[in-house]
């Protein structure tokens, strides 16, 4: 186990289980995501100054304009993306970031291709990965726009940023019976979606309000 890895404190595992509560409380019902999300030390993907913060239900920045997102969104995310089909066996996530969001889909699908157009923290996620000993994850680094197209279809995809409208390159790499969950609107007004493929198109739902950093093409 690496340094750190069990927690002390305002870190250990009597405040992971307190976060538990919440979550269960904000109406996450997968005891599977509830499992993975207990066992996953969050705290490392952060800076040590912040690491005493990790288990609240908010966004902390992570550097580079980026935030790991709060842990009921990476539940509700999560939850929504495998209470259609169960376990998946390839999933799209597109933006590493930290690599927590990683973490959790790694213990939960067979396989992640997680796509990250910032190169310095995507190195930090694929380090504190490895410490995990999670190695059913391929990375890129590339625009998240055009998704990863040598691995397609994808049974899931998940998008940690928010767009102004669905990427067309990622509906394409969809599997028929595939599962998309996104953030999609402005700054200012934003709204999770999942969106199922089907034989003859795509059903989309819109759900609840939510903020992420936006989406933005290039590479860094």
């Amino acid at each position: 186990m690496i340094k750190g890895l069990q927690g002390i404190g305002m870190t250990s595992p009597r405040t992971r289980e307190r976060m538990i509560t919440r979550l269960m409380d904000q109406g996450i019902t997968s005891h599977k995501v509830l499992d993975v999300i207990r066992n996953t030390p969050r705290h490392i993907f952060m800076d040590e100054a912040l690491a005493s913060r990790a288990y609240e239900d908010t966004a902390l920045p992570i550097g580079y304009s980026q935030t790991i997102s709060q842990p009921y969104i990476v539940a509700k995310m999560t939850e929504l993306l495998l209470e259609s089909s169960g376990r998946l066996a390839k999933v799209l996530e597109i933006g590493t970031g930290c690599g927590y969001q990683t973490a959790i889909l790694a213990q939960l699908v067979d396989h992640v291709y997680s796509v990250e157009r910032i190169a310095p923290l995507q190195k930090k996620a694929k380090d504190h990965l490895w410490d995990l000993k999670l190695k059913n994850i391929s990375y890129l680094h590339s625009d998240g726009g055009w998704g990863w197209p040598e691995h397609t279809p994808y049974d899931g995809i998940l998008v940690a940023a928010a767009p102004p409208e669905i990427p067309e390159m990622l509906l394409q790499q969809m599997a028929v019976g595939g599962v998309m969950v996104i953030p999609i609107g402005s700054a200012i007004d934003q709204r999770l979606q999942r969106i199922t493929r089907t034989e003859t198109g795509y059903e989309v739902e819109k759900l609840e309000s939510v903020m992420f950093v936006p989406f933005l093409s290039g590479r860094k």
